[in-house]
């Protein structure tokens, strides 16, 4: 492999601002048509623009049977860092920027791989994976193109192993209306949102604390983030606003788990509620890691532990489709101020991905 340029079509990726929010993109931004180029005419290229920031840039050559999965947007720069975030700086063999950790050093990988004549390579590159809203990935698996492929290799950032299952994602805002009035009204205790909305969080806590196999097991990560109600202590609460989230392990059904946090609700209750973002686990519900592990095992490509965080991969597995996660870096060096990623763990994710490609030949 080539590592200078690498390296080159990183620093070119990082310096282009995708950062989400705002997302301020669309299917003309120069980052598709940079990576439009690099890959060259030799790929079918399809770019989706679904409005708001929302794009994905679709290139296949040959007839692959492995999909790469990579997002080009980046969580904002923040403050703290030691130097620009957006202009790449190689230092003790760590590339910093931001997105070269999560996920434009992957990007960098497969444009380099595709520049220099990789065969039977599909790529798809997504702008709206971090923040909330993210459409492009299900509206890919929605088209029913996603089911042309033997396996999906999301790469997020895993130490270039094979990461087969993870925890999903469920974030839910709960709205209790009450009957404001005098707080001396004995009719409080029932009417009141704040008191509906304890019966129902007491009743939930304990749901998921039976979610629990043994202590040691964190069950449903179930948590209360944000409580927001009533306006003194003398008046009978209107309303209660809750938002809360669960972390569902691989193969539980958040569907499942919302409709049994719904029925915790005191009958009578008027309660409202609104689904922000729902992320399955992977492997999804009603799916398994075999295939995966079979595909990692056979490409000779250690595998991980399951991780906490989410990734796009779910929304694969749920249609069916084999999924693992694969990419260089490490999740701690993400999202952060001077985040960076080793140069080794490129090269290595460069040799990963061309061995895959190899062996599907």
């Amino acid at each position: 492999m080539d590592r200078q340029r690498l390296l080159k079509h990183l620093s070119v990726l990082v310096g282009m601002d995708t950062q989400n929010p705002p997302r301020s993109i669309d299917g003309d931004s120069e980052i598709f048509e940079f990576c439009s180029q690099v890959v060259g005419s030799d790929y079918s290229i399809r770019v989706f623009d679904y409005g708001d920031g929302h794009v994905s840039w679709y290139a296949i050559k040959g007839k692959p049977e492995v999909l790469f999965n990579v997002h080009l947007d980046t969580v904002p720069v923040g403050e703290g860092w030691s130097s620009d975030p957006l202009d790449l700086k190689i230092i003790d063999d760590r590339a910093y920027g931001r997105g070269s950790c999560d996920i434009k050093g992957a990007a960098a990988c497969l444009l380099s791989l595709a520049e220099q004549g990789a065969e039977n390579l599909a790529l798809l590159f997504t702008s709206d994976e971090e923040g909330a809203g993210g459409c492009c990935v299900q509206k890919f698996v929605d088209s029913g193109e996603a089911s042309r492929y033997q396996q999906v290799i999301v790469a997020e950032p895993t130490g270039c192993r094979a990461v087969l299952s993870h925890r999903g994602f469920l974030s839910v805002k709960t709205c209790f209306t009450g009957i404001p009035g005098h707080s001396s009204e004995s009719r409080a205790l029932e009417d009141s949102a704040n008191h509906q909305f304890s019966l129902w969080a007491a009743n939930v806590l304990r749901l998921a604390a039976n979610m629990k196999t043994s202590p040691d097991d964190p069950g449903s990560c179930f948590n209360i983030g944000l409580i927001k109600g009533g306006t003194k202590s003398n008046v009978i609460a209107a309303s209660t606003v809750v938002h809360w989230s669960a972390r569902l392990q691989p193969g539980e059904s958040n569907e499942k788990f919302l409709a049994e946090v719904k029925a915790c609700v005191q009958p009578g209750t008027n309660v409202d509620w609104q689904v922000p973002f729902a992320g399955s686990p992977l492997p999804a519900a009603g799916q398994n890691e075999t295939r995966a592990a079979v595909f990692a095992a056979d490409h000779q490509i250690e595998a991980g532990k399951p991780v906490n965080f989410w990734t796009e991969a779910s929304i694969f597995s749920a249609a069916g489709i084999p999924a693992l996660v694969l990419g260089p870096g490490h999740i701690a060096q993400a999202h952060a101020a001077d985040e960076w990623v080793a140069v080794d763990q490129l090269e290595t994710a460069y040799r990963q991905y061309a061995g895959v490609l190899l062996c599907h030949d």
